[in-house]
């Protein structure tokens, strides 16, 4: 007998034990986060309208894939209900770009190990890699450029907002546009966020430019009138001086405007923008891109106080008070970052030492507790070992004591059984509720069931359990003399195999 006629005689129409990554799960997708969620959930989500920060470990199948897009769910709905008390969700789960990038900026002697370049990973790294996500996600909903997945987090009312906020701030959202936009398309997104939120451009710039392009102006008409004769009372020569004086005042203006707004500032900017992409090593950002937008705001929103013009981290704190002054202008009390996916770059690929030099640097209390910040780290186990080999100043540093701190997540077995009895019955078509062990005949009780479910430990190897007991029955039953019910010998055989799987797989002696 074939499992899909298993499936329909109990009106289940999708096959609940197949999916093993939740981004990739139609089931899990249509499942609400109260139905499937952790129960250590509440405490790493949190008060969305006042976001705090959790680390979070866990082995891989765990969970953490799921509970992040039950943080994005459950924001969502915060923000539907929210007034005034709104949260921008920032996912920073995709590193590969920005490690390479990393690399090939801070790579300085040939042939060295890239291990040792990854050590120098710094926080200023990752606060930038945030504050470029966080930027990009909100000039795109406000440029109607949304790339993001799911719904653009800002739009029409949140422009309307800015574009009626204090000068100070469209400022600051201008500066956060110029230094962390997409590298490629920056200077042009610029001039349209410019015009969009009627951000100044300076006014020094726009006197000098005028002046050099209407400026001759006056000395062409005094020359007119003097020749016609409608200077009346004025000799020849006192005219003529007149054209000359207004003349050369041209023609100063006109050459401060070359020397000084053109060649110079350029020359100045340049290299502004040559030390600001220096620092910028995860974005990659060009200097000749910088400067063309640094080149459209304000000369006083380019002082070096305010651009992350070194290695220290405090021009990045200053920036993270100036993301969170936009946000509060367009509704947004707070922000979340949502930090996974820590082991899957390839320059990373599962080696725990590379983990641990990207992911160390972010453990600074100082960083984590920014106001108005929360930072949800959900990080692989490995780093969980590694952590507890850490001398007391990295505890006294990182402060995990505050940080809602996760050491591992772990399922019982009465949890991963309702876990998987509500993906059963999200799987069905028929009006009755289906309970798992109802799959199973009388000589299994669901204690039986509840018990080898916890010896699986996580929702992967779960899945994979009562899949494969799907499985093993049906390949041991016929068409002709099908039976329903799965035998307490199938649950018994495979539960054995699972749970040495695991068990390897715990041991390191065999891959997921």
């Amino acid at each position: 007998m074939n499992i899909a006629r298993f499936f329909e005689h109990w009106s289940i129409v999708e096959n609940p034990f197949q999916a093993e990554e939740a981004r990739h799960d139609p089931v899990f997708q249509r499942l609400g986060p109260q139905k499937v969620r952790h129960p250590d959930f509440d405490k790493i989500l949190g008060d969305p309208s006042r976001p705090a920060s959790s680390i979070v470990f866990g082995e891989k199948g765990s969970g953490k894939t799921a509970i992040r897009l039950q943080i994005e769910k459950c924001v969502r709905e915060h923000n539907g209900r929210a007034s005034g008390a709104r949260v921008l969700l920032t996912p920073y789960d995709d590193l590969n770009a920005g490690l390479d990038r990393f690399v090939d900026a801070a790579r300085k002697t040939d042939g060295e190990d890239e291990l040792k370049t990854l050590q120098r990973f710094t926080l200023s790294d990752h606060m930038d890699g945030i504050l470029h996500a966080a930027s990009v996600r909100v000039v795109d909903g406000l440029l109607g450029d949304a790339r993001c997945d799911g719904e653009a987090p800002v739009g029409r009312e949140e422009a309307k907002s800015l574009r009626g906020a204090a000068l100070s701030v469209r400022r600051d959202m201008m500066a956060l546009q110029a230094i962390y936009d997409r590298p490629n398309d920056a200077p042009e997104r610029t001039q349209r966020l410019r015009r969009l939120i009627r951000a100044p451009r300076g006014r020094g710039r726009t006197m000098w430019d005028a002046i050099a392009a209407v400026g001759w102006l006056p000395a062409v008409g005094a020359f007119w009138l003097d020749h016609e004769g409608y200077i009346p009372g004025l000799g020849f020569d006192l005219g003529k001086w007149v054209v000359f004086v207004l003349a050369g005042a041209w023609a100063l203006a006109f050459l401060k405007w070359v020397l000084v707004d053109i060649v110079l500032q350029r020359w100045m900017l340049g290299r502004l923008a040559r030390r600001v992409a220096g620092q910028l090593r995860v974005l990659g950002r060009a200097p000749e891109s910088l400067a063309a937008s640094l080149a459209q705001i304000p000369k006083e929103d380019r002082n070096a106080q305010g651009l992350p013009m070194t290695p220290d981290d405090d021009a990045r704190y200053a920036m993270f008070a100036r993301l969170l002054r936009v946000l509060r202008a367009m509704d947004y009390s707070a922000a979340m970052v949502v930090i996974d996916r820590l082991d899957e770059p390839m320059l990373i690929s599962g080696d725990g030492e590379r983990m641990k030099a990207v992911a160390w640097p972010l453990m600074n209390n100082k960083f984590l507790q920014i106001p108005g910040f929360g930072l949800k780290m959900l990080l692989p186990i490995e780093l969980r070992h590694a952590l507890f080999r850490e001398s007391s100043a990295f505890f006294q540093e990182a402060r995990l004591d505050k940080q809602n701190l996760i050491e591992q997540l772990k399922w019982t077995g009465a949890t991963l059984y309702d876990l998987c009895n509500a993906r059963l019955n999200a799987c069905r078509t028929g009006d009755e509720p289906l309970n798992l062990v109802d799959l199973f005949d009388e000589s299994v009780s669901r204690q039986d069931v509840v018990d080898a479910l916890d010896q699986m430990q996580q929702p992967r190897d779960a899945f994979k359990l009562l899949y494969r007991c799907v499985q093993e029955h049906c390949s041991n039953v016929t068409d002709e003399a099908p039976v329903w019910q799965m035998p307490r010998l199938t649950l018994e055989h495979v539960r054995k195999e699972q749970a040495e799987r695991v068990q390897q797989l715990f041991r390191g002696v065999r891959p997921a």
